[in-house]
């Protein structure tokens, strides 16, 4: 039974509290879990239940819990200059610093940030920043933006219409006009007998074929995750984004490459435009920058762009905290941490390999239809029939239930559809890789009995 304390915590979640991305009627039922604690990659509930983050809180916690240098950092710069705004040709250090750091450590180009909370802000910018710098241009018919279906990139009016993920349109009348949506490259789903080099021509050009649909002249920007995150880790077969890029210069399109999941080292680069060679126009981040301590996001915007933004006059866009000054520190701390105790390198070479090929002895499950990863992140596709890639009907809730027993067993994982998602904080351990998988293995028996599938 739970404590007292859990049951008042959960009766006043019941009548104050709405959560995100939730159905609120069944949760009262059941009872929020409240997390109290967390330190390395584990969390503690109210009932002192220890849990394996397998999904690093959001994908964000890259340097994992209970850093004391992130807490301190925090802690001086609150007594030192708790809060001022980069407005009013203002600044403040910790915001400088950040900007120079980011563009030492972002792709060859990307010099210049602008800050916001969120990475559906920052997305929410890039829809208005493209939109203004084709005006700048004298090309004003260019509004269109491009996004692909089982896209995530973000909750606002402007991000979730950039998104892919319909059950966040038909709720909200969104999409909003001039955002459109194309084919992912989702081979395992949607490839049929292709091979993968072979369909990742075919979703690049399903790209370009609505380009010239729509119109090039009408057509402001492509966006896109290098690795489908919310989507349901979704990899792109090695053909597709060297052919978007290519498509995107040919008709005179931004390239957007969304780096919220990706960036800060969980490819086991510093960001996935490093792993899949990608030369973006703007770039949006967020999550891994402060590893989730603070709230903060970026948009870095390639020098060739800049430009014309930089010499326009007036920039008529922001946020109150925009570069705020304690989430700037926090940040710029976070990234040193990355950098000098090469995490990332760490990930790249060592952990990130293990824990794939630790995955990869899963595949051979009667569930399992394809292990998909790289570096921290991974996605394991379950299904009715492997043959034929068949997926179990949604009302079987096969994901849901293999997710909420992996939460039993002691391990936090995501279902996206049938599809369980992974993204532990970069700093497991190879003993630790072996407890998540181990326990999955298990979690897998326990859905098959569990459904009687």
């Amino acid at each position: 039974m739970p404590t007292n304390a859990t049951v008042v915590w959960q009766e006043t979640d019941r009548r104050h509290h709405l959560h995100p991305f939730t159905d609120h009627k069944a949760l009262g039922e059941k009872g929020v879990r409240i997390i109290t604690r967390a330190d390395g990659v584990y969390l503690w509930d109210s009932e002192g239940n220890s849990l394996l983050d397998g999904m690093a809180g959001l994908w964000c916690v890259n340097i994992g819990y209970g850093r004391p240098e992130l807490a301190q950092v925090a802690a001086r710069q609150l007594e030192e200059l708790p809060y001022y705004n980069t407005f009013f040709q203002s600044a403040t250090p910790p915001v400088i610093e950040l900007s120079e750091m980011l563009a030492e450590v972002t792709p060859e180009g990307l010099n210049h940030v602008f800050f916001a909370n969120s990475g559906s802000e920052a997305n929410d910018t890039i829809a208005k920043m493209a939109r203004f710098y084709w005006n700048l241009m004298g090309k004003p018919n260019k509004k269109t933006i491009i996004s692909r279906e089982y896209a995530y990139h973000g909750v606002t009016i402007a991000a979730a219409s950039l998104s892919g993920l319909t059950p966040m349109h038909t709720s909200f009348d969104l999409p909003l006009p001039r955002f459109d949506h194309v084919a992912a490259p989702y081979w395992y789903k949607h490839g049929g007998d292709s091979s993968p080099d072979d369909f990742g021509i075919k979703a690049a050009k399903a790209v370009e074929d609505r380009i010239l649909e729509i119109g090039a002249d009408q057509v402001a920007a492509f966006i896109g995750e290098p690795i489908m995150g919310a989507g349901g880790a979704i990899f792109p077969p090695a053909t597709y984004w060297g052919e978007i890029q290519r498509i995107c210069r040919e008709h005179d399109i931004l390239l957007i490459v969304d780096e919220v999941i990706c960036g800060f080292g969980r490819t086991g680069e510093w960001f996935g435009c490093d792993t899949f060679d990608i030369d973006p126009d703007f770039m949006t981040m967020a999550k891994g920058l402060s590893s989730g301590y603070m709230p903060i996001s970026g948009l870095m915007v390639h020098d060739r762009i800049a430009e014309p933004i930089v010499n326009c006059g007036e920039l008529v866009h922001g946020f109150t905290y925009s570069g705020h000054p304690v989430a700037a520190a926090v940040a710029m701390e976070n990234v040193r941490i990355l950098r000098d105790e090469k995490i990332v390198e760490t990930v790249g070479n060592n952990t990130g390999p293990y824990l794939q090929a630790r995955l990869r002895e899963l595949a051979n499950h009667r569930l399992v239809g394809e292990v998909r990863g790289i570096g921290m992140i991974a996605g394991i596709e379950l299904v009715e029939d492997k043959a034929s890639r068949k997926s179990y009907d949604p009302g079987r809730k096969v994901g849901q239930t293999c997710r909420d027993l992996c939460t039993d067993n002691g391990v936090v994982v995501r279902a996206v559809r049938d599809v369980i998602v992974l993204s532990p904080p970069l700093i497991i351990s190879r003993d630790e890789i072996d407890i998540l998988v181990d326990t999955i293995a298990q979690t897998l028996d326990e859905t098959v009995k569990t459904l009687s599938l």
